[in-house]
């Protein structure tokens, strides 16, 4: 399996407009940080999870021209908002796109256009899967939800083979950490160092790290308030990498 962090940001991004914080000025391009994605190659299917709106500029770094499915974590804006994007990856079939059933509502709303009954040329043709098991299957790679809390809004988490993602997730049930055991290469969010409402602090990110004890673990959704990536990183335990745009990484099928 071959993974690569098209974003590891929050939804401000980073530098954050108008901020002239050591991070935000920094020349490290490890600590500029697009909205949080990845893009997976595995089993021959090319699978990426989430779709913000720096999705397009994303997709030409990391020289992606196919997608077989996406996934979408939750609804918020830095998650979706690079769906009309899609379009070049429609020409010849629908992107298939798999989320519940509340965001399928959402995304609905917000792109209509590209759910109407007159389609026009060049809209996005976008097929919209709700997940409504606990494992789905996706021509034949078996994807696992992972049930997660953003504050009070539950989201998804995904896991596909011996790696999961969990973005945005400040709690997650007791009743989901099983489904998370024996683990290559577990994805994490960890927003900043200090107390937040909705998401993982660091310390946080790392004690849930020490409980699922993943072969190598990766954070993500990182803010400016996380500090400077090599000061970080330099304090992290031996089997914790704080990730960057265009880290490129693999583990075993």
């Amino acid at each position: 399996m071959k993974i690569v962090f098209l974003g590891t940001g929050t939804s401000t991004g980073v530098p954050e407009i108008g901020c002239k914080c050591a991070v935000c000025t920094s020349s490290d391009f490890r600590d500029k940080r697009l909205r949080a994605s990845v893009y997976i190659e595995y089993k021959g299917n090319r699978f990426v999870i989430d779709c913000g709106p720096d999705f397009r500029q994303q997709m030409i770094d990391a020289g992606v021209d196919g997608i077989d499915a996406l996934f979408i974590t939750h609804e918020h804006y830095d998650h979706t908002g690079g769906m009309d994007d899609l379009r070049p990856f429609c020409r010849d079939y629908p992107v298939k796109t798999y989320l519940e059933k509340r965001v399928a509502q959402s995304v609905r709303d917000r792109f209509p256009y590209c759910f109407s009954g007159f389609k026009y040329a060049g809209i996005p043709d976008i097929q919209l899967l709700e997940i409504d098991s606990d494992i789905f299957s996706v021509k034949g790679v078996e994807i696992t939800p992972i049930r997660v809390m953003h504050f009070m809004l539950p989201i998804l988490g995904y896991r596909i083979g011996n790696m999961a993602y969990i973005t945005d997730m400040l709690t997650m049930p007791e009743t989901e950490l099983s489904k998370l055991c024996n683990l290559d290469v577990l994805i994490v969010n960890a927003l900043r160092q200090t107390k937040h409402i909705s998401h993982q602090t660091l310390d946080e990110a790392l004690a849930l790290i020490n409980k699922l004890k993943p072969k190598q673990a990766y954070l993500t959704h990182m803010s400016h308030h996380m500090g400077l990536h090599a000061e970080v990183a330099s304090l992290l335990p031996e089997n914790v990498t704080m990730a960057y745009d265009g880290l490129e990484i693999y583990c075993s099928d």
